[in-house]
């Protein structure tokens, strides 16, 4: 049985990830900041009959949160096939020269270093699976090419610091992917799409469940899937490949 941590797993677009991936036959490991809501999400999982799964507590931010989270899910396996780096924030609404140098820390801290800390924790682990992925959850707001073409329909949706941190979350998966291109993993950006969460306020016209299978194509490639790619059906809806 394959395995799966998700970071910031316990609603929306990961908790959609981690039911479709038990459905899937994969054993779940749903990580959440907050333990007990966590353990609600376990809880309501397995009063679907999905009962492979189980709850980490992980904050994204918190490099100790991130290690004792690494020597617990240590203890109950000794591979990990696929990192699903979801935790995100979106951050405020103010202008590049308003906002608060905090704020941009605070964004870049969970959508950027935070995905770094994680990976660099749980690569050990990755390395023994002999088909491990890795999938960064992205936005086409990272799109740098598509920030750039005012004839994009999302063209000037720029917040000023979630825009850069995804950028740069972009960039990292491609630095990643290069670098572990002679080795088994495959590693990928997923756009999972505008959808109607509470990360919008229920602004998006996509569903979750189409978000979350999204997400988890790029967890289950093959040994002959793509690596090194940006996918996002909403930027790129005739190859599902996203510009940078």
């Amino acid at each position: 049985m394959k395995t799966v941590l998700i970071t910031g797993a316990n609603k929306s677009i990961g908790f959609e990830t981690a039911r479709q991936l038990l459905q899937q036959g994969y054993y779940v490991y749903l990580g959440s900041r907050d333990l007990q809501k966590g353990q609600q999400a376990v809880s309501q999982l397995q009063a679907e009959g999905l009962t492979q799964v189980e709850s980490i507590g992980i904050d994204v931010n918190d490099l100790n949160s991130i290690k004792a989270a690494r020597n617990i899910l240590g203890q109950k396996t000794a591979v990990l096939d696929v990192l699903i780096n979801n935790a995100g924030i979106s951050g405020g609404v103010t202008g590049p020269l308003e906002m608060d140098i905090s704020e941009f820390r605070q964004v870049f801290d969970t959508n950027f270093f935070g995905v770094i800390d994680v990976t660099q924790a749980f690569i050990d682990l990755l390395k023994q699976s002999p088909e491990p992925r890795i999938v960064n959850v992205t936005s086409g707001l990272g799109s740098l090419t598509l920030q750039s073409d005012p004839s994009w329909i999302y063209y000037g949706i720029t917040p000023a610091a979630y825009v850069p941190s995804k950028a740069a979350l972009n960039a990292y998966t491609i630095t990643l992917a290069h670098h572990l291109r002679e080795t088994p993993f495959k590693v990928n950006a997923v756009d999972p799409g505008y959808t109607d969460t509470d990360f919008n306020h229920h602004s998006g016209p996509g569903t979750v469940p189409d978000a979350a299978a999204r997400v988890v194509k790029a967890a289950i490639f093959g040994p002959d899937g793509p690596t090194g790619q940006f996918f996002s059906d909403d930027n790129a809806p005739e190859t599902g490949i996203s510009p940078w």
